[in-house]
């Protein structure tokens, strides 16, 4: 053969930093705040939900193809409950549909409604398949990049850099609030401003709003509730961030019908149908008490501290996030430049795992000294790597 076997959208991609750090966390024995994935199952009470789903018979085959109706419910009920009084609802029967995760929820969004060569801005840095899918789909990714600020200790979106990137082949915004790995939770005023550049220039915008409920300062404010987004917002929503089942792969979109429809016809050609006893196990799941999502928070926030705290004491700059399970650091107090060098030598130097951030950017060198590490695990495993770290 004289051509290579991958397709060239895809080639530059190659294995993801998340795979081949676990697998470095496994060789080494270390604790891996790699990848954002908790140390212990979610509530008991939904697991057997899961369990009686399989024994009653439901799901065992094939659900509906946009997700099994208790669901779709219970996702327009959660809507009404959290968001009702920003204006926002759905249709459980025309304006929801039932993904197997939020990253087919992404992938058939962006195969849906983009042409080749359309342009998509993503804030950056970026969830890895972002850049995938957008190469998948044959478009053009432009990213704006949030930057830290050493006086407020947090991450912000320039809105002039976000106005200028946009072109006449614009075509989608692509936007992750509370931000994965930075943490940033973008404000009422900045969600109001790229809600009025998306109305001004007629485009659409797929929002990321897997980590609605883990806010620890300021609110979350879906985008599709602000004035003119409703009908030109696809939103997507996980059960594995929320409810600590992440190998479910459960997730589900939001828009109005005509957006579903075309979302559906490329989720159709992915997985069809996924999940199905986990399905009604999630239902269940977004009925729980406002108790569960508080606790939820105050728990990860606690976590957050702590990890926070530990990450100070051994050196690194630390940009203390506003939601997410996710802690960015500077790595330069401590000497080093290269995140990826620097990552990849810490199993074997603090018997610790973490991400180098520039796998998250188009300009690597942006992110070159910054590293990400995740806090949902045990208190006693966040303490222990606090310990090991210090060996730096």
């Amino acid at each position: 053969m004289d051509r290579p076997l991958l397709n060239r959208r895809l080639a530059a991609f190659g294995t993801t930093i998340f795979a081949e750090m676990s697998a470095l966390a496994v060789r080494t024995g270390a604790i891996n705040l790699g990848q954002g994935f908790p140390d212990a199952d979610g509530p008991e009470e939904v697991r057997e939900a899961a369990v009686r789903a399989l024994r009653d018979g439901r799901g065992n085959q094939y659900p509906p193809g946009p997700g099994v109706p208790e669901l779709r419910t219970a996702v327009a009920a959660h809507q009404q409950r959290f968001y009702g009084h920003l204006g926002l609802g759905c249709d459980p029967d025309t304006e929801v549909l039932v993904t197997a995760g939020a990253t087919e929820a992404i992938a058939a969004a962006l195969l849906a409604l983009l042409e080749p060569g359309d342009e998509v801005i993503a804030l950056e840095p970026y969830y890895d398949s972002y850049a995938a899918c957008i190469a998948m789909a044959g478009a053009r990714r432009v990213p704006v990049t949030l930057r830290p600020s050493a006086e407020t200790g947090r991450y912000h979106l320039d809105l002039d850099e976000l106005r200028d990137a946009i072109t006449g082949d614009t075509r989608l915004l692509l936007l992750n609030t509370p931000h994965n790995p930075t943490g940033t939770v973008l404000s009422r005023d900045e969600l109001a401003a790229v809600a009025e550049l998306a109305v001004e220039h007629g485009l659409l915008v797929v929002t990321d709003e897997v980590y609605e409920h883990l806010v620890f300062e300021g609110e979350h404010l879906p985008l599709a509730s602000f004035p003119g987004m409703r009908e030109r917002t696809v939103t997507i929503g996980s059960a594995g961030k929320t409810f600590s089942f992440t190998g479910w792969k459960v997730g589900w979109v939001t828009a109005p019908a005509d957006l579903i429809g075309a979302v559906r016809s490329a989720k159709q050609f992915l997985t069809y149908v996924s999940a199905g006893p986990f399905q009604y196990a999630v239902a269940e799941a977004l009925a729980l008490p406002d108790s569960y999502f508080t606790a939820l928070r105050d728990d990860l926030r606690a976590k957050r501290d702590i990890l926070a705290t530990g990450l100070a004491d051994a050196g690194f700059g630390v940009f203390r996030p506003a939601g997410t399970y996710f802690i960015t650091t500077d790595i330069r107090p401590l000497g080093e430049t290269d995140g990826f060098a620097f990552c990849r030598s810490l199993p074997e130097r603090a018997g610790v795992v973490a991400i180098p951030n520039a796998v998250f950017y188009d300009h690597q060198d942006e992110g070159a000294p910054f590293v990400r590490f995740a806090f949902c695990k045990s208190v006693s495993l966040l303490e222990e790597a606090a310990s090991r770290l210090k060996r730096l």
